[in-house]
């Protein structure tokens, strides 16, 4: 069961092999930024990766365009676009 750890103190969240990032911050209280509600159009979910980026699904089409057009930095990924398939590291600027 991955452990999702975050840089700022909070408690760790554990998820399902497979879950949504974006979806398992919000179901448990952790707030993510977002215009379109997951959708993967905003690209303002954006999360820092400090850890674990192996564990996460690869970007798709869509996180992909979206990193382009909102010129992303390396370790940042599109929550709402993204599986946890491991233990991750992140944080964000919000929180």
């Amino acid at each position: 069961m991955p452990l999702i750890s975050f840089q700022k103190q909070h408690a760790p969240i554990f998820c399902e092999n497979g879950d949504n990032l974006m979806a398992t911050l919000r179901k448990n209280q952790m707030p993510v930024a977002s215009s379109c509600q997951g959708d993967g159009v905003c690209g303002k979910c954006k999360i820092q990766v400090y850890g674990g980026e192996s564990h996460l699904s690869p970007p798709n089409d869509t996180e992909l365009f979206l990193r382009q057009r909102y010129h992303l930095a390396p370790n940042e990924r599109i929550s709402c676009q993204t599986q946890v398939l491991g233990d991750i590291l992140i944080d964000t600027t919000y929180w």
